[in-house]
Order: structure tokens, then sequence, then C-alpha cells
């Protein structure tokens, strides 16, 4: 298992791929939106076989808000329903987590969106902001 620093966590709210990153931070600009309260848990949970993460819940209106947003930029939005998490671990191939299921509860203020570049190298990724939104 291989833990995700906390200075990189963070909750996905649209996943753009090669976007362009100054069109991207001028789109991300333009948003309006409330904060959003949002609560994690209530439980440690895996999401498909490699990621253990905490569910995010609160955050389809701000989503919806940042996809409305950013039409047209990147890759198309995922099909289906969002689902916020925040990931806490990745797993290797076959690997067990004895976290899963472990009770989890905390609440917080969104108050800012950032758009953020990742990058991928042999310690994992390196999450770095390009921009940021103030909510509210």
């Amino acid at each position: 298992m291989r833990w995700v620093p906390a200075e990189h966590w963070h909750i996905t709210l649209r996943f753009l791929g090669e976007a362009d990153e100054g069109e991207a931070a001028t789109a991300l600009a333009g948003l309006v939106s409330p904060p959003a309260e949002v609560e994690l848990g209530p439980q440690v949970r895996r999401l498909q076989r490699s990621v253990v993460c905490v569910p995010a819940h609160g955050l389809h209106d701000l989503a919806a808000a940042v996809g409305a947003q950013t039409a047209g930029l990147g890759e198309p939005p995922r099909p289906g329903a969002f689902h916020g998490h925040l990931t806490l671990a990745r797993l290797r191939r076959g690997a067990r987590c004895g976290l899963v299921g472990t009770p989890f509860s905390a609440t917080f203020t969104a108050a800012e969106v950032t758009l953020v570049a990742s990058t991928l190298g042999p310690a994992g990724a390196r999450h770095d902001v390009v921009s940021s939104a103030t909510l509210g």
C-alpha cells in the first residue's frame, strides 16, 4: 500500500486531462458558487481495485457548477453521477487493506476550488496548483 501524502489530498470535481491550462484557468476564474459543506465518511472503502478512500458528500452542486463552467475543455466528463472521494492510499495489484470498513467522520467547508496540474512520476503523482477561485 502506498499512502497519499496529506499535502496531495484533494477531491476531484472534474478531470480535464490534457486541457489547455490557460483556458481552464480563465474558465475557473468565472466560477460562481457558494461554499460547500462537505461531509467525509461514514467509513473507509475501496474504489475499484486499487484506491482506498473516504466518500465525500455535499459536493454535487459544486461539481455541476465546475462542469458547466469548464464545458468544452479537456476530456468530456465521465458518464454517470458524481461520486466525490478523498483518496488515502493506493494498493498494488491483489493487495488487501485492513482499513476498509473503518468508521470515519469529518466535516469541512470547501471555500475554494483549485485547478491542479498533475505530473506522474516514480514516487506517484505530483500536484501543482495552477490557479484558484474563491467560492461565495
